[in-house]
């Protein structure tokens, strides 16, 4: 038999999927791959559950139905304070990660430079390899994770033709200042440069930040195509809805990439999404209470039993720091935690550009219940640290 693309001998199949796959074979918790626990709010379920009984069952234009097209265009009018045309500047897509692979499709050609931000999801180093463009990637530094204003310049230098911004940001929680989003503006607009931003987790933020969408800074609309999905705000990740905001000349040839990859976003689920988009103030509120007091609880156990850790800003993601647990890899330690513990995280490597293996990621969009048994889980290894009973890292 001949072999295979050279493409598919790229890269592995994720770690993320890796670790939940891991977590189902020992019954673990599973904190790896983040999906809420709990169920999306009862009005989108009736809404669904509706939709079963109606005749929107077949294909739709690859673009999206109108009434959903038009919510997200008020919903985006909004964030980027000017009129977004839903016939021209919103593409319905098959999740947000659909729109950034179409979006890289459509934007880079082989050999081009994209600039990442490391930490950073690691399906954007895949999307860029199979694209065949090159990453350059930009370090996030200490425990608030802020990029330095020269490094952030001389990746423009080297040609890049685009950056990855996801805010707020999955691994770390970050969510940019305004000061750090108007200086990747002026880079931008300086070096003639295209921006991608992915902001799934928009409406999780913490107090004393605030999440501004780069499509609102001035210039800024023209060069940007914004990726985000319902899947987060709405506890709905097996819905794989979200959308691309941008202007009609890159949105255009996005389209042809997504009809593509997929024809059209699943159209019963599409119709429920409108009622979503078009939830009060309320809502969001009452999701930031939420998730807040979540990470409040996961966050105080972690501190009670001494386990380093950053401090999110946004998301529902904590890396934690395994430097005290003696393992030389975060992978290793990881399959650990699974599997004497029953605790699923991902190994940090995967997320970090430079040779990182300090760190897991776990989420904590749990039930209390959950996060609670989760802390007991904790306190066992760190009593079994403390008496020197954690099994020694297996080398090879």
């Amino acid at each position: 038999m001949k072999q295979l693309s050279t493409r598919s001998r790229l890269f592995t199949e994720s770690r993320i999927r890796e670790m939940t796959i891991l977590s189902n074979k020992y019954s673990a918790i599973n904190l790896s791959q983040g999906f809420p626990e709990f169920d999306p709010p009862a009005e989108l379920k009736k809404a669904l559950e509706a939709q079963a009984m109606t005749a929107h069952h077949q294909y739709v234009p690859n673009w999206g139905i109108d009434d959903l097209r038009s919510a997200i265009a008020e919903k985006q009018s909004k964030s980027f304070g000017r009129e977004i045309i839903p016939d021209e500047e919103v593409l319905v897509t098959v999740g947000s990660t659909e729109g950034m692979i179409s979006t890289m499709m459509s934007v880079l050609d082989p050999g081009d430079k994209v600039i990442i931000f490391s930490p950073y999801y690691n399906s954007y180093a895949l999307n860029a390899a199979i694209v065949g463009a090159e990453p350059i990637f930009v370090s996030l530094k200490g425990r608030d994770f802020k990029f330095d204003e020269t490094e952030l310049e001389d990746a423009f230098k080297q040609g890049a033709k685009a950056l990855i911004l996801c805010n707020p940001s999955n691994p770390c929680g970050k969510v940019y200042t305004r000061t750090e989003l108007e200086v990747i503006a002026r880079l931008a607009k300086q070096y003639d440069a295209y921006v991608f931003t992915d902001e799934v987790y928009e409406h999780i933020i913490y107090e004393g930040s605030r999440h501004i969408s780069l499509a609102s800074l001035p210039g800024m609309f023209e060069r940007t195509v914004t990726c985000t999905s319902l899947s987060k705000t709405y506890s709905v990740t097996g819905w794989r809805l979200g959308y691309v905001t941008a202007p009609f000349e890159i949105l255009e040839q996005i389209r042809k990439f997504h009809d593509v990859f997929t024809v059209c976003a699943p159209t019963p689920l599409q119709y429920a999404a409108v009622n979503a988009l078009r939830f009060g103030d309320d809502y969001y509120a009452e999701l930031q209470r939420v998730y807040t007091a979540k990470k409040e609880r996961f966050t105080k156990a972690l501190d009670a039993l001494d386990i380093a850790h950053n401090e999110p800003q946004g998301t529902y993601f904590v890396l934690t720091d395994i430097s005290k647990y003696g393992y030389k890899s975060d992978l290793e330690f990881a399959k650990l935690l699974v599997k004497d513990y029953g605790i699923a995280g991902v190994p940090g490597f995967c997320f970090f550009a430079e040779n990182e293996n300090r760190y897991i990621r776990f989420h904590f969009a749990k039930n209390d219940d959950t996060l609670d048994e989760v802390a007991r889980r904790f306190e066992r290894l760190e009593n079994d640290r403390i008496h020197g009973h954690i099994p020694s890292e297996q080398k090879g």
